[in-house]
């Protein structure tokens, strides 16, 4: 499962709403809300992470985050 903290990074850098994150990272609202509803992440693009990480001066890992599932830790 991927997972993103982008609700995390933007509390931890006082981002109070979207349309703040929009004006600092310039990135679209669309991109920023399918991250922020953690719906259909993997077509999130690269410069999009990227622009996001550089906002929120982290490292891609902070951003978004690979969990294996239960069934991957029995093989």
């Amino acid at each position: 499962m991927i997972t993103c903290n982008i609700r995390r990074l933007m509390a931890d850098n006082r981002i109070d709403d979207i349309s703040d994150l929009m004006k600092r990272s310039n990135v679209s609202r669309n991109s920023i809300n399918k991250l922020y509803r953690e719906s259909d992440i993997e077509t999130t693009k690269l410069e999009t992470l990227f622009k996001l990480c550089d906002t929120f001066k982290c490292k891609l890992s902070d951003l978004i985050e690979y969990i294996p599932e239960e069934d991957d830790f029995l093989k």
